[in-house]
């Protein structure tokens, strides 16, 4: 980063810290209203579309807008790619807890294209700017961080619209936000504020050509299946849970909430593996460990808790592999930023669809186990599409 501020911390460890607290903005905001759904209805009058809407538009701008989120890093610079994204939280915080129906939407789609500029922006960074060997660990502690700003937005949310409203516990997540552009813009300097076109010299360059194709075919395949297993079970893990073990909502609520909390250690358990593993036999096991998930769920639900937890470790080293992939077989940022927009645009815009379609396939049946049979497709595309992919990625020393 150019210009960084004076300090005693090395530069990589400021840094490191900028990116922990950017990634608790890119989850937080849309995991939040969950939460408080209830409240918002009453008070605006939404219909169960319209609330299903504040939770599918985020995940369609990150399939919609990430060509222009690629475009605006390359044209702007990585630091005002994650200025406009700080930004962009901040405004769409306020406008979503602003008043009514339209400004909630409004609000969200702000949000999303916000964030959808920090999925490009971060990884982009991190190959800049760090070394080949701390590449991994710092996407993990990237991934790590979205999940725990989801974990704690999903836990505060509801005694604060208990005691405040929906609208002040839907504002609070700016404090995220405003705690992350307190590092950062003094740290990134005049680059936080002045474009930078990356001309693609930036960064490490591989010794190889261009990436072939069909390796980014292969990657796109597996962030999508990895994004419409991850979003299918959230979605539909704990309904599912009490239509076929009779638990009470609180209780199938800790299904999720194990399948969220353990990818933390996915995330960041992945750079440590892939020290003494290839990036082959990482995958394969993440791909294991994800079967369990679906397999598992239609042989033996009453393990349910070993499941989530196998599961949740996968689903947080799978997008960390993912990413660490593009940023390592890329042949410079120029090609890392144009194969990241390909990936995660295809990828959410499946996703997008994911919990729709696994609720109709459910309605249609009557049961659960054609929509497990489809998260277990989902499943196997992630493990073919990134085992085949990642063959070429040069294993960490």
């Amino acid at each position: 980063m150019r210009d960084r501020v004076g300090s005693r911390i090395p530069g990589s460890w400021v840094l490191l810290a900028c990116i922990g607290l950017i990634a608790l903005n890119m989850r937080g905001p849309f995991v939040a209203v969950a939460p408080v759904v209830g409240p918002m209805q009453l008070d605006l009058g939404f219909t169960p579309v319209e609330l299903g809407l504040l939770t599918g538009i985020p995940v369609l701008c990150f399939s919609l807008a990430a060509p222009l989120a690629s475009l605006a890093a390359r044209r702007l610079g990585a630091e005002v790619a994650i200025t406009l994204t700080l930004l962009g939280v901040l405004v769409g915080v306020v406008v979503r807890s602003a008043g009514g129906p339209a400004l909630v939407m409004l609000g969200t789609v702000i949000l999303g294209v916000a964030i959808t500029i920090g999925n490009i922006a971060v990884p982009l960074i991190i190959r800049r700017d760090f070394s080949a060997r701390r590449q991994g660990s710092a996407l993990g502690i990237y991934t790590a961080a979205l999940n725990i700003g989801s974990t704690i937005t999903s836990v505060a949310a509801a005694p604060l619209a208990e005691l405040a409203g929906w609208q002040p516990a839907l504002a609070a997540t700016a404090l995220f936000a405003v705690a992350a552009s307190a590092l950062w813009l003094p740290a990134a300097g005049r680059g936080a504020f002045v474009p930078a076109p990356d001309d693609g010299s930036g960064g490490r360059r591989t010794s190889g050509g261009p990436v072939s194709p069909w390796v980014t075919v292969g990657l796109t395949a597996g962030f999508a299946g990895q994004a419409i297993s991850y979003y299918g079970v959230t979605a539909w893990l704990p309904t599912l849970l009490a239509d076929e073990l009779g638990m009470a909502p609180a209780a199938a609520g800790a299904g999720s909430s194990l399948f969220q909390i353990l990818a933390i250690a996915g995330a960041l358990g992945v750079p440590l593996a892939a020290r003494f593993m290839s990036t082959t036999a990482v995958a394969l096991t993440l791909g294991a460990m994800w079967l369990t998930v679906p397999l598992g769920l239609l042989l033996a639900p009453e393990l349910w808790w070993l499941w989530s937890s196998l599961g949740g470790v996968a689903q947080g080293g799978g997008i960390t592999l993912i990413f660490t992939a593009i940023i390592k077989i890329a042949r410079d940022q120029a090609s890392a930023g144009r194969m990241s927009a390909v990936v995660q645009g295809v990828g959410y815009c499946f996703a997008a669809a994911a919990p729709t379609f696994v609720g109709y396939v459910n309605s249609v049946t009557g049961g659960w186990t054609m929509p497990l049979l489809v998260i277990l497709g989902a499943v196997l595309a992630f493990v073919l599409g990134t085992a085949l992919s990642v063959r070429t990625v040069p294993k960490q020393r």
